[in-house]
């Protein structure tokens, strides 16, 4: 497989241009230098392209083997490959100086995700779930937790779990039976939890695990499901290690892709129980996960986008050592390798087009969360939180969407060689078709787009955020070499408005309203994504066009410039086309007799 660049160079140009490094002036970051910033960037690219990246291939065909003992064996070089992550102090990139963390903006902690899942995404999920696990433990752990645990999470000495689904309780958690049963301070949990990323491993030092249970009293359904904290090896009070907690991976799953990540089934309880104890309020475990999982949500979609970059790269590389053919008779009609045929360059230009874009929006939805969390103002702070929780379904579920197509391109560039595991190709294709299935399947991203989101304040965050998209598309219009891109854009946005009342509209309906939002979540997923990704490239057109007019001389930018033309003008109004989907209405969704297929 080739070797993998960071794109340090558009992640710059989105902090630089597209953000204008607005999270440097939020108080926690006053001290921050857009040099400072760079220089991590450079030695995040450093440490993926160099360390991580060379493992993906070797990784992928090894796998993890799990031993007798019930431990878990990874890939040669995975476990020296992590403690080289945690011991440039990479793990708590984002985590605050005062938990000792680096203190650095949600924006860079995510671009630097990026890399390291374009890296290598078996081997960035660990860091990816030790993140939600020091989020969930910041909000809801008892002084106490925080003290013995944060520490060595943030330092990446220890690493996290989240421990949801059981075979008889995927989506709907309100099925968990893991029982948790009250001893002294602590609890003892029995049961069975499945598709545990980085279960068990060798990697770190401990693992913390996070645990939904219910307690013997526990009523049904989600109001009895606890949270519950339990380590692989005990904790002692002076912090030193102690004996095995009761928990084992009872095997790992055979999956499609990300063979290089221990994927577990985790048995809690065979003998005596596993020591654990409740973070937060009982009953309210499935609130405090969520704080985790909105992380985790955030955090898939940048993963997909970090695999995407890599499937661009790969392609591109492959398709200018191919030689095929010939160019046209007006084009010289000479011998050339196939990134000259049309068809050819239309994949490459849709690949790298939808990849920048996603990773703008991305990007802009991380600028949220800083303001979110650190602004000064609290009607600032609760309006950029209002937008995050708008953008984060889209993030997740409409970039994993997408990277799965682009990484599918990707194998479709190479032609037969793509199906052949030996060019590389097809493992990123098989490793990103996880990231539209967990943290939530993208249908439930989309119902909690039209359902949840919209439904909870009658659409007001998504029409702010619309408002702005349509300012940026009057700019556009009123430029003499991009009026065009605002025109387009400017009836993208006139669907969106129309579909975004639609399903107010028809979801305020009390007999009708909940099949509505369900038959439209979906299409209205997609036309968001399309839409708000064509703003971030008219965004970017704007900032380069000014770039250029001011003297720059840089390929980078006019090339910014080409991507922008192709997302607005090619990929944008394929989303547009959900508006004629969502006019149909759902009657045939209703009809469908299920025996018959």
């Amino acid at each position: 497989m080739p070797s993998y660049s960071a794109p340090v160079r558009d992640i710059a140009f989105n902090l630089d241009h597209l953000l204008e490094h607005g999270a440097l002036s939020l108080p926690p970051f006053n001290e921050l230098s857009a040099d400072l910033l760079e220089a991590v960037l450079d030695e995040a690219a450093k440490l993926a392209g160099d360390i991580w990246a060379p493992l993906n291939a070797s990784g992928d065909r090894q796998g993890c083997q799990r031993r007798e003992d019930g431990s878990v064996a990874l890939p040669d070089g995975f476990a020296e490959a992590y403690q080289a992550y945690a011991e440039g102090g990479w793990n708590g990139i984002g985590v605050s100086e005062e938990l000792g963390g680096q203190g650095l903006p949600e924006v860079v902690a995510s671009a630097v995700q990026e890399m390291l899942h374009g890296a290598n995404m078996a081997l960035g999920l660990c860091p990816m779930l030790t993140a939600g696990a020091i989020e969930a433990l910041i909000h809801h752990g008892s002084e106490e937790q925080k003290q013995r645990y944060l520490p060595s999470l943030v330092e990446g000495r220890w690493t996290g779990t989240m421990n949801l689904t059981e075979p008889q309780a995927g989506s709907d958690l309100s099925k968990v039976r893991t029982r948790a049963v009250p001893e002294g301070d602590h609890f003892r949990l029995f049961g069975q939890k499945i598709f545990i990323t980085w279960g068990d491993h060798s990697a770190a030092e401990n693992i913390i695990h996070l645990v939904l249970a219910r307690t013997p009293d526990a009523p049904d359904g989600n109001k009895g499901i606890s949270l519950f904290l339990v380590p692989k090896l005990l904790v002692n009070d002076d912090g030193s290690l102690g004996q095995r907690n009761d928990v084992v991976c009872a095997s790992i799953e055979h999956k499609m892709g990300i063979h290089g990540s221990p994927t577990c089934t985790l048995s809690f309880g065979e003998q005596d129980g596993a020591i654990g104890y409740l973070v937060g309020e009982a009953g309210r475990g499935l609130n405090h996960m969520f704080t985790m999982m909105n992380e985790a949500r955030h955090k898939v979609g940048i993963q997909a986008i970090g695999v995407a970059e890599r499937a661009c790269q790969h392609a591109a590389s492959y398709a200018a050592d191919r030689s095929q053919g010939r160019t046209p008779p007006a084009r010289g009609g000479d011998a050339c390798s196939i990134d000259q045929h049309l068809d050819v360059r239309r994949m490459l230009l849709s690949m790298r087009a939808r990849t920048d874009a996603l990773r703008a929006l991305a990007m802009n939805c991380a600028a949220e969360l800083d303001v979110a969390r650190h602004h000064e103002d609290a009607e600032r702070r609760e309006a950029a939180q209002a937008r995050a929780d708008v953008l984060i379904p889209v993030v997740k579920g409409f970039s994993t969407d997408q990277a799965i197509d682009i990484t599918s391109l990707g194998v479709q560039v190479h032609g037969g060689m793509g199906y052949i595991e030996e060019t590389g190709a097809a493992q990123l294709l098989r490793d990103v078709r996880i990231a539209a299935i967990y943290e939530g399947t993208n249908g439930i991203q989309a119902l909690d787009l039209a359902g949840r989101k919209l439904q909870r304040d009658s659409g007001t965050a998504l029409t702010r955020l619309i408002e702005e998209v349509r300012g940026v598309a009057e700019q556009l219009a009123a430029h003499s070499a991009l009026a065009g891109h605002g025109k387009a854009l400017g009836a993208g946005v006139d669907d969106l408005e129309a579909c975004v009342a639609r399903v107010l509209e028809e979801g305020a309906d009390t007999e009708t309203g909940a099949d509505a939002v369900q038959a439209y979540a979906t299409p209205l997923l997609a036309l968001t994504g399309h839409v708000l990704c064509a703003w971030q490239m008219g965004l970017s057109a704007l900032k380069a066009w000014s770039a250029l007019e001011a003297g720059a001389d840089d390929d980078y930018l006019r090339h910014k410039l080409l991507l922008a033309d192709f997302a607005i003008h090619h990929w944008l109004p394929v989303g547009r086309a959900q508006r004629q989907v969502m006019e149909a209405g759902f009657d045939s969704l209703l009809a469908l007799d299920t025996s018959r297929l």
